[in-house]
């Protein structure tokens, strides 16, 4: 059957403000995250609220992260967000084993995965990272975060207040991406403890 003149236009127009509108349900937050593909690198284990990241046992300074993921109002606990942090080892590297592949052959394989239950907590065990062999950057801890109905994107690193090379110039470029990401250790039954609570949307960009 030959399709009526003026049919053909109209459905094309149709299909593509079906497809426009689809597009736009997925808009992309964060603005660009090199290396964030990374948080889905856990294969086939099944997360929990605690990891303990390769080498604890072997490290000193021991360090805890512990702290509770909240919905963008700030106070309700959100449930069912991964989180995936990695870091240097002792001497500033990014350790590898030599077998890795994806983006652990870049980010190393000091590295773990959590995932808040309903009260929102999370906790990861593993040692502090060391400066850069060059001294050009602050000890840190990278975060990448995937909340239900979003993509992945990235958040302020985790930075140390006792840190010497967290100078005034540094703060002042700090995004504070999910809320601050400067912790205070403390030590707590042995072990250097921080604290860091996450908004889910605070300062990411195109987050509605």
């Amino acid at each position: 059957m030959r399709m009526k003149r003026g049919l053909l236009p109209l459905l094309l127009t149709i299909i593509w403000t079906s497809l426009s509108c689809t597009s736009n349900t997925r808009k992309k937050v964060g603005g660009p995250c090199e290396g964030c593909e990374a948080l889905y690198e856990y294969g086939e284990r099944e997360l929990t609220p605690v990891d303990t990241l390769p080498q604890f046992d072997a490290n000193e300074p021991k360090l805890k992260i512990s702290g509770t993921v909240y919905k963008p109002d700030g106070t309700s606990p959100a449930e069912n967000v991964i989180l995936y942090i990695y870091h240097t080892n002792r001497q500033g590297i990014y350790e590898t084993r030599g077998d890795e592949s994806g983006w652990a052959k870049r980010h190393g394989y000091i590295r773990g995965w959590a995932k808040t239950g309903k009260d929102g907590v999370y906790s990861f065990y593993t040692f502090r990272p060391a400066h850069y062999p060059d001294g050009s950057e602050c000890e840190h801890i990278h975060i990448t975060i995937k909340e239900p109905g979003k993509n992945e994107y990235y958040l302020d690193e985790y930075l140390f207040e006792d840190d010497p090379l967290l100078t005034d110039k540094v703060r002042q470029r700090l995004e504070d991406r999910g809320g601050s990401g400067i912790v205070h250790p403390q030590m707590e039954d042995g072990l250097w403890t921080v604290k860091r609570d996450i908004v889910l949307g605070m300062h990411i960009p195109d987050y509605e």
